[in-house]
């Protein structure tokens, strides 16, 4: 739903900021007060080519802020999630262009830079202008197929066959690459048997294949005779020498310990040198131990240096380090096992026949369904258009076959026709000439499909061109009808379109400083009375016209 729209020098408005309303709201005012400014506003913030024209006459930029809730949208979130933006739970989102007057334009989402492309792709789930405009959604094809699908409930079938589509198109692509490319595929696969067996003869079960461990033991046995002379010298200073260490400190700590029977300020030196003799006892036995298992080995180090060898042979041969030497294994094992796949024609040619099988019943089952929710939206609408000024027409939803073998939507394009307008003949939405009409047959088949439609807010920029009397009641009735389930904004001239709104807000045009601006204005019960009686009754308005519009609110 949108909630707030702020304005900062677009076109004739100088600064405004608006709290919308759940429901049906109407726009009224004089023609020229700049109604359409505010769905201009709302087509410039999400997305719409712009101008600089649209700055309001000497200023530097122009500036608009809509804020929208979408928490009645949860899906919206994972698109927030796959751009990047950020999207608190219970948060707003919203969405701010700015235009500067050198030409260059930039929009936000919740504070994030983004393209254009990302601003209107937001503002279709957001938002849909209904009027005489070109981009409105109902014009274009993929929304025309969306919306029956949706009518329908297909969701889940249109699923399946985008899936199988996939499936389908992969099993062809393989089949085609392994006729083409047999022979690159077939030299591929040698040099892949080639790596592997190489890689082969050094794998075991250890992660890096004992890089680490061999690394330590090849510095250990390198250096085996040094070590041994050095920890046999320090075993011979500690306890085996002509005077070892050990003993001198015993002799000491023995005079020590005598002194501290005559002076017990000598009993804690005592006791260190007590405790490091017994220290240094615990270091003689370990290296006894070490010196024990030292052996010198150049069998086993030729060994080590020589697999260490290899291993940075092949990592150097294809360009990683030689602990990433497994990774690589398994990455050609599966490459040569998918490429000994992609040779077996018959197999590929099985895939094939199985999943274009899969993909033709999936098909069949959305064009039955289509089929079926064509025939009652059609009927639906049709019906709608009988009260909306568009006696005679007819609207007819046509699933129309393909140019090609089958897609990923389904075997057939949806194209929503008319009858009865311009001739008898069927001709597109698309093309139906008279915008007032158009607007009247969103409206139609807006109401119509209320129920799936996703999109929260409707505005309508004048869908009562060309009608009046009943008719226009029946507009209002519709309307309102559609804001018991959606945020409805009605640009209306007729009084019984606005009488029918939940809330109203008035649009007129006043000089400031030289300047015309565009000012709007919430009604309340008596201002909403002489607003629908200016509508009734022109320049002069009556008692009698302020009865009969409070009537038309009352019975509203």
């Amino acid at each position: 739903m949108l909630c707030r729209l702020v304005i900062r020098d677009f076109v004739l408005v100088r600064e405004l900021a608006l709290d919308f309303q759940p429901g049906f709201g109407a726009l009224t005012g004089e023609t020229g007060a700049g109604k359409s400014l505010l769905i201009d506003a709302l087509a410039f913030v999400l997305g719409e080519r712009a101008e600089v024209g649209l700055i309001r006459s000497g200023a530097p930029r122009a500036e608009v802020t809509a804020e929208f809730d979408a928490s009645a949208q949860p899906a919206f979130a994972a698109w927030f999630a796959e751009q990047a933006i950020p999207l608190e739970a219970g948060e707003g989102i919203l969405i701010r262009r700015v235009m500067e007057a050198s030409g260059r334009s930039r929009a936000l989402i919740n504070g994030v830079p983004v393209t254009l492309q990302q601003v209107r792709t937001a503002g279709e789930w957001l938002l849909d202008i209904h009027g005489q405009h070109a981009h409105q959604s109902l014009l274009r094809a993929d929304a025309q197929r969306q919306l029956l699908d949706d009518f329908g409930q297909l969701q889940m079938q249109t699923r399946t066959v985008a899936t199988a589509w996939r499936e389908w198109s992969s099993a062809r692509q393989a089949l085609a690459d392994a006729g083409k490319r047999s022979g690159e595929i077939e030299a591929r696969r040698d040099i892949l048997a080639y790596q592997i067996k190489a890689l082969s003869e050094l794998a075991n079960d250890q992660a890096d294949w004992g890089w680490q461990q061999m690394g330590e033991e090849q510095s250990r046995l390198a250096h085996a005779s040094s070590l041994i002379e050095l920890t046999q010298g320090t075993v011979d200073t500690l306890g085996e020498g002509d005077e070892p260490l050990l003993s001198v400190l015993g002799r000491l700590q023995h005079r020590l310990q005598e002194g501290a029977a005559l002076d017990a300020r000598l009993q804690e030196p005592t006791d260190l040198l007590a405790a490091a003799s017994n220290e240094l006892s615990e270091a003689l036995t370990l290296l006894r131990r070490h010196l024990d298992r030292f052996e010198v080995d150049p069998v086993r180090l030729a060994e080590t240096e020589r697999r260490m060898a290899s291993m940075l042979e092949l990592a150097r041969k294809h360009l990683v380090d030689p602990p990433a030497l497994p990774e690589l294994y398994r990455q050609l094992t599966a490459e040569a096992a998918s490429l000994a796949d992609a040779t077996d024609i018959a197999a590929l040619e099985a895939r094939v026949k199985a999943s274009a099988t899969a993909y033709a019943e999936a098909a069949a089952q959305l064009t039955k369904g289509r089929t079926k929710a064509a025939k009652t939206l059609s009927k639906g609408v049709s019906e709608a258009m009988q009260e909306l000024a568009l006696g005679g027409g007819q609207c007819r939803i046509a699933l129309q076959p393909l140019d090609v073998e089958g897609s990923a939507r389904g075997n057939e394009r949806v194209e929503f026709q008319i009858s009865g307008l311009a001739g008898d003949d069927w001709r597109s939405l698309s093309k139906v000439v008279s915008g007032g009409e158009l607007s009247r047959i969103s409206l139609a088949i807006q109401v119509v499909t209320s129920a799936c439609s996703a999109v929260p807010t409707l505005i309508f920029d004048e869908v009562d061109v060309g009608i009046g009397g009943g008719v226009a009641e029946v507009v209002g009735r519709l309307l309102a009808k559609l804001g018991e389930q959606r945020q409805v904004l009605c640009v209306t001239h007729l009084a019984q379109v606005a009488a029918r709104a939940r809330w109203q807000w008035q649009v007129s045009k006043e000089k400031a400083d030289g300047a015309f601006q565009s000012r709007v204005q919430t009604l309340d019960d008596a201002a909403r009375i002489e607003e629908i009686a200016r509508m009734l009754g022109g320049v002069e308005i009556t008692e009698r016209t302020r009865a009969h519009a409070a009537e038309m609110l009352q019975l509203a």
